[in-house]
């Protein structure tokens, strides 16, 4: 009620014609991307441990990728990886985060990591 009272008032007495822009009441709800919300963070367990994994469109920076040793150029989209269970705690295994190659970082599995 008193909504709608200082919506008259706003307009100089005449209610406002204009429709919201949130969903109607009947309308039926959408449900939540939860990787949206996370920042795009997913968890993937593998035999090497389990990963918090984010997906990055691209950079400003210059990364090497520990999977080819090659560089990543900056814009280039990539995957941003690291220890999910650190033993060192969260805070470590944030700080030791490494840039992969999208396809890198997903045949891993396959090949050992390299060394410069």
């Amino acid at each position: 009620m008193v909504a709608a009272l200082r919506r008259v008032r706003d307009h100089g007495g005449v209610p406002s014609t204009r429709r919201s822009g949130k969903r109607p009441y009947t309308a039926e709800h959408v449900p939540l991307d939860a990787e949206r919300v996370r920042g795009g963070r997913t968890s993937e367990e593998a035999a090497d441990g389990t990963w918090t994994v984010q997906r990055v469109g691209g950079s400003e920076r210059t990364f090497r990728c520990p999977g080819c040793d090659q560089e990543i150029a900056p814009g280039t989209p990539h995957v941003v990886a690291w220890a999910a269970d650190g033993m060192f705690g969260a805070d470590a295994a944030l700080a030791d985060r490494r840039h992969w190659h999208t396809a890198c970082w997903s045949a891993r599995g396959r090949r050992r990591p390299t060394r410069r």
